[in-house]
């Protein structure tokens, strides 16, 4: 058996055997049960002269290579988005670059290559002076760039819509110009403050029933431009209760990772898609799973999800915004990436307890592929805190 050396809640060390990998069962035949997108994660450049907290160096061949990982489970690609550290390290120039190849990488899997991607306000400093007709003007740039390269809309939170906000009516307006102006039905994405602290109060309340309430008005008002809504409040009922109120024909998209199998599955009144982060980290699960449900083996759908969403709860623990970490440790100890360094320096943003924790949940639910490759390069990055044999 592989084995590492881990250190523990207490303070000291142990060797720690890992398991077994578990065999998933991700060859998809036919369409899926749900929409399933994976928001994918960026693959940073090493190798090349930068400021890591400032610059923005991509390994392009690595990031899209990943994303052809995710089709080829029957996944979609949510491209450009808060996983790929958006707002943390990711800027628009380089987004829309990522978003350019990723939909021209999209062509080679005609069919089944689903891909949307991430517009928002981001090159746009959010100043309290800054004016509504500015933040209309930077959402028009970002979604005509997007929209004159094939690319599907997600409209991401706006840090400047909030900072100069002054009422629910603002948001009505600013969401107003913009979905009157989509050439496609949107995915609107609802972060929560919890995701960034900087989107606190959106929808001109604090009260997340309240905001629900300005929402729902929103995309009932204009419900032929909106394709869905992601919400991502980590609160189920919330989750539900908003399902249960859209406008027929406009989807829920999951963005609760703590909770999204019952989510996904739905009830007697209805039932969520998936927008989800950690489907990049658990992405054979993720399709497994969904393989299951397609085949109407719903206990064999939740037996199959169940292991993952300790290991879920985990990465998105608080600080849930450093999220982004544990789904870029995963990829480097799976092998789908050749070292853990990120984009803005934030592999620095975790500690070697939460990552030891974190190989643990993912051995535990068979989620590491290959035990050696994993065995070393935990050891590895053990080492550099001092951890070692």
């Amino acid at each position: 058996m592989a084995n590492v050396i881990l250190p523990t809640p207490a303070g000291g060390t142990e060797v720690y055997e890992i398991g077994e990998p578990r065999a998933f069962e991700t060859a998809i035949n036919g369409a899926l049960p749900r929409v399933a997108y994976a928001a994918a994660h960026v693959v940073a450049d090493p190798l090349v002269e930068q400021d890591p907290w400032l610059d923005v160096r991509l390994d392009w061949e690595a990031t899209l290579e990943y994303r052809r990982y995710l089709w080829s489970l029957g996944l979609g690609v949510a491209e450009a988005m808060d996983t790929a550290q958006r707002g943390m390290g990711l800027d628009w120039q380089t987004s829309l670059e990522l978003i350019r190849r990723s939909v021209a990488a999209a062509t080679d899997y005609p069919g089944r290559a689903l891909i949307a991607c991430g517009t928002g306000t981001d090159h746009l400093p959010p100043e309290p002076s800054r004016s509504l007709d500015e933040v209309i003007a930077a959402y028009e740039e970002q979604c005509s760039a997007v929209e004159a390269v094939g690319g599907r809309i997600i409209l991401m939170a706006s840090r400047a819509l909030v900072a100069c906000a002054k009422s629910p009516d603002d948001y009505r307006r600013v969401y107003g110009r913009i979905l009157e102006q989509a050439q496609e039905p949107v995915i609107i994405h609802w972060l929560g403050e919890m995701f960034d602290p900087a989107l606190g109060g959106y929808w001109g309340h604090d009260d997340h029933y309240e905001a629900m309430e300005v929402c729902l008005e929103i995309i009932a008002a204009h419900a032929d431009k909106v394709d869905g809504i992601k919400v991502s409040l980590l609160d189920a009922q919330k989750e539900i209760d908003m399902r249960r109120r859209l406008p027929k024909g406009v989807r829920m998209y999951s963005g609760d990772d703590f909770s999204y199998p019952e989510l996904i599955a739905g009830d007697e009144e209805g039932y969520s898609e998936a927008l989800l982060g950690i489907f990049d980290a658990i992405a054979p699960a993720a399709s497994a799973a969904l393989g299951a449900m397609a085949r109407q083996d719903m206990a064999g759908y939740h037996e199959i999800l169940a292991p993952t969403v300790p290991l879920s709860r985990h990465i998105f623990k608080a600080p849930t915004r450093f999220y982004k970490t544990g789904v870029v440790f995963m990829a480097y100890l799976n092998g789908h990436q050749s070292h853990f360094a990120m984009v803005g320096g934030q592999q620095s943003a975790r500690s070697a307890q939460h990552l030891a924790e974190l190989f643990r949940l993912a051995d535990r639910g068979g989620l590491l592929r290959d035990p050696d490759l994993a065995a070393g390069r935990m050891a590895t990055a053990m080492a550099t805190y001092g951890i070692a044999a």
